[in-house]
C-alpha cells in the first residue's frame, strides 16, 4: 500500500513502530523494518555511544529504512542529535519538546524528521521549522500523553498543516489504520501492539501484563508534575496516584518515587515496583506474534476494509 508516508520514508507499509524507552532497541526496530514498516530505536536518556551501538546493530540486521526517537528532555540530547547526523540515520522522530534547533543539522545530513505533537500549535511551529511530517498522538497512547484524543487531534492537525500527518494513540489493528486514513492521516504509529512481538526484548512480565489487559486496565498519573503518563494499573501506579493526591507530599518526593520505575518494568519485570507503560488498546492485544505477522495481519485487515473505496492518502 502506497501513501504519502511510504513514499516519504521509502517503506512498504504506512506503519511506524513507536519509540518506547527501554524497549525499542535494534532487535525490534530491525524486525519491524524488515517487515515493511519503519522500526524505531529509542534513544531515551542514553548517551551517544549507546545509541550509536544500537544503530550499527540495526544496520547489520536490516537493509531497510529505520529511525531513532530522540527525547528532547534527555541530558544527552545535544550529543545524540549530532551523532544521528554523523551516522546519517534515515529518520528521526522526536518527543517531549520542539526539535526546531536541530532541523538544519539533520536536514544537511539527509535525515527525515517527524516530531510527535499533541497540539496544532506545535504542529504548525515545527512545520515552519522545516520538518518532513508530524506524528499527531492522542492521549489513548501509552507513556507521556496530552489532553486531546486521537479522534479529535488528528483532523485538526491535518487541517492546520500542509505536510503529511501520521496518527498515533489508540491504534492497534487494521481498523485503526483505516480510521486514521478517514481522519486525513497518511499512516500510523503504533507502540503497544509491538510490546508482545517476538523480537521485542522487554521482560516476560511486561508481555504478560499486556496480554492480560482489559479495556480499563490503564490509568494516567503525573498530571501534578506536568508530565502525565499512561500505564497499566498495578501496585506502583496505585501508590503513585495516592501520593500525587496528597497535598502534603512535596513534588520532589513524588519525582523521586518515579525514578527507575520504567526500567524495573521493562528490564527487571518487577510486577510491584515497575511502571508498565501501555496504551488503551492493550485490551485488544490477544497474542504474541513475530513483527512481520503483526504487520501483515494489520495490512490485510485494512486492505479488505478499503476494497472498492478510493482514498487519497
Amino acid at each position: 500500500m502506497q501513501t504519502k508516508l511510504t513514499k516519504l520514508l521509502g517503506i512498504r507499509h504506512p506503519i511506524i513502530q513507536g519509540g518506547m524507552a527501554w524497549i525499542a532497541d535494534a532487535s525490534l526496530a530491525s524486525a519491524v523494518s524488515n517487515a515493511g514498516g519503519l522500526g524505531i530505536i529509542s534513544a531515551m536518556n542514553a548517551n551517544a555511544d549507546w545509541v550509536r551501538e544500537e544503530i550499527r546493530k540495526c544496520r547489520e540486521a536490516t537493509d531497510q529504512p529505520f529511525g531513532v526517537n530522540i527525547m528532547l528532555m534527555s541530558p544527552h540530547v545535544e550529543e545524540v542529535a549530532q551523532m544521528v547526523a554523523e551516522e546519517k540515520v534515515p529518520v528521526v522522530t522526536t518527543g517531549a519538546g520542539n526539535p526546531s534547533r536541530f532541523v538544519k543539522l539533520w536536514k544537511e545530513a539527509g535525515v527525515k524528521i517527524l516530531p510527535v505533537v499533541a497540539s496544532t500549535a506545535l504542529a504548525k511551529m515545527v512545520e515552519r521549522a522545516g520538518v518532513d511530517a508530524v506524528i499527531a498522538e492522542g492521549g489513548e497512547s501509552g507513556g507521556h500523553v496530552g489532553d486531546l484524543t486521537t479522534m479529535a487531534l488528528v483532523p485538526q492537525v491535518v487541517d492546520a498543516v500542509s505536510i503529511p500527518v501520521v496518527a498515533a494513540g489508540g491504534i492497534g489493528d487494521g481498523r485503526g489504520l483505516v480510521a486514521a486514513f478517514a481522519l486525513g492521516a497518511c499512516g500510523v504509529q503504533m507502540g503497544t501492539r509491538f510490546l508482545v512481538a517476538d523480537e521485542c526484548t522487554v521482560s516476560a512480565e511486561y508481555k504478560k501484563k499486556v496480554l492480560a489487559a482489559k479495556d480499563i486496565s490503564t490509568m494516567v498519573t503525573g498530571k501534578r508534575l506536568g508530565h502525565p503518563v499512561r500505564a497499566i494499573k498495578n501496585t506502583y501506579m496505585n501508590a503513585y496516584a495516592k501520593l500525587e493526591a496528597d497535598s502534603n507530599i512535596p513534588d520532589e518526593q513524588l519525582e523521586q518515587f518515579g525514578v527507575g520505575s520504567l526500567r524495573k518494568a521493562a528490564k527487571d519485570g518487577n510486577a510491584e515496583e515497575g511502571c508498565f507503560l501501555a496504551g488503551q488498546i492493550a485490551g485488544m492485544v490477544k497474542k504474541a506474534q513475530p513483527a512481520k505477522e503483526m504487520i501483515d495481519e494489520i495490512m490485510a485487515q485494512a486492505e479488505k476494509m478499503m476494497e472498492g473505496v478510493r482514498w487519497d492518502v
